[in-house]
């Protein structure tokens, strides 16, 4: 059991806010895409905007992401994690695509591997299994069917929680790089990687949308705020919370949007999605807690 000593009630409320920005972001996403801004766009707007003000906050975080170039990998996984997600959530349901999205332990079991040389082990191997039976029962709709996805939707689902994974495990790799200069990273990551997903839907003649309605500006700008205040809670959060358990309270970003898409009516969810979401997140606190327990008390 977290005790109140170990868990400081701002900072749990400040990874709740993180959380919960992320779990409703569907809504902005698809209500611009309603009012002629596609999700791409959005995307490439709201981040640049963050980026701005972090660079007027912290000027000299450019110099330092411009000392640390390795950090530009960092800034391609976050910024298609971004792209991602975000095109998922706007054209697909929403409690499909984030929990396909939380496949994410799965990769990094993988990802851990290659670029960390951290063992595969036995609990490893677990959350693994776990994952897959989570994304079978999604994907096969109750029945335990190979996991291919069935739409554009899941197959950007799946690749932004593999992204997501790769961000993770290259926040470890270059941990000692300045906090200010990974931030930066993150940010700008989604205004580099954006404009080029938008050529080439230009180039393949699929364009996304661009013709704002008046009443988008504002809900850009709100979006915005929205986003640069999750990103300093979660920056606050994880400063004074134990892995683990920040680990756990960002997991309410899938009740959050479950709970706030069943209410809006945009997702049904099926018994066969809560068994398979209760494997995937089985496997994402599985991870949360053999990868934190040599480390935590």
């Amino acid at each position: 059991m977290i005790s109140t000593r170990t868990l400081p009630i701002a900072a749990a409320l400040a990874a709740l806010i993180n959380a919960s920005v992320w779990g409703i972001s569907w809504f902005p996403l698809k209500w611009l895409e309603a009012r002629g801004v596609g999700s791409l766009w959005t995307t490439l707007i709201v981040f640049a905007a963050c980026t701005l003000v972090v660079l007027i906050a912290r000027p000299s975080s450019l110099r330092s992401l411009l000392a640390a170039p390795v950090l530009l990998w960092l800034a391609f996984a976050a910024g298609m994690t971004n792209a991602c997600f975000n095109i998922s959530l706007a054209t697909g349901d929403v409690v499909r695509v984030v929990l396909l999205f939380y496949l994410m332990p799965m990769w990094v079991v993988v990802l851990a591997r290659w670029m960390l040389n951290e063992p595969i082990t036995i609990g490893a191997l677990t959350r693994v299994v776990l994952a897959l039976v989570g994304a079978a029962l999604v994907l096969g709709e109750g029945k335990l069917v190979l996991p291919i996805p069935q739409s554009a939707a899941d197959w950007l689902a799946i690749a932004g929680g593999f992204f997501f994974g790769l961000n993770n495990v290259l926040l470890r790799k270059y941990a000692h790089e300045p906090d200010d200069a990974r931030a930066l990273a993150m940010f700008s990551g989604a205004v580099m990687i954006s404009p080029l997903v938008l050529a080439l839907l230009w180039a393949i003649d699929k364009p996304m949308n661009f013709s704002p309605q008046p009443i988008a500006w504002l809900g850009l700008l709100l979006f915005a705020v929205a986003v640069l205040i999750g990103n300093l809670a979660l920056q606050y959060g994880a400063a004074r919370l134990r892995a683990n358990v920040l680990s756990v309270l960002m997991l309410a970003e899938i009740l959050v949007a479950t709970l706030s898409a069943w209410l809006l009516g945009a997702a049904q969810i099926s018994q066969a999605t809560l068994i398979g979401g209760a494997f995937i997140i089985a496997a994402s606190l599985l991870a949360v807690f053999s990868g934190t327990s040599k480390h935590d008390s």
